[in-house]
């Protein structure tokens, strides 16, 4: 029987399997309560489209929590007025942009996608570098 493949990547060409999407999804949501993500919490996510955007996305909703994307396309202003907007105190984000657009928010915690995977690997194999957090902020 052949895997159901949901999402291929257009950038790497990668594709990702309902089986791949299950498994990082829930060791992500691990990640995300050991963070202290709690149900009801909005939590930003500011990443590119491709594989992490949705294995993030289902991970943020298993945790109960309130998945915001935000476009990562929008310019520093623009971001910073829906990061403002949003209120979260959780934002997930590989972009420098978005992270210094939050600086002066609610946010209090920035995550990469990469922080999210198995120590990082499930969702750098989706074509994803490392997180770029705050000096201000604590990496996790």
């Amino acid at each position: 029987m052949d895997e159901r493949i949901v999402m291929v990547d257009s950038g790497t060409g990668l594709a990702l399997t309902e089986r791949q999407l299950d498994e990082r999804s829930a060791a992500a949501s691990i990640l995300l309560r050991r963070r202290g993500v709690r149900p009801g919490d909005t939590v930003l996510i500011c990443l590119s489209v491709g594989p992490a955007l949705l294995v993030v996305t289902d991970a943020v909703i298993a945790v109960g929590g309130i998945a915001c994307p935000v476009p990562a396309e929008l310019d520093e202003a623009r971001l910073r007025e829906r990061i403002r907007d949003s209120s979260a105190r959780v934002m997930i984000t590989d972009l420098r942009a978005a992270v210094r657009a939050a600086e002066e928010s609610r946010v209090r915690m920035v995550l990469g996608a990469a922080d999210l995977g198995r120590h990082g690997d499930a969702l750098r194999q989706s074509g994803h570098g490392e997180p770029r957090t705050s000096g201000n902020w604590p990496r996790v």
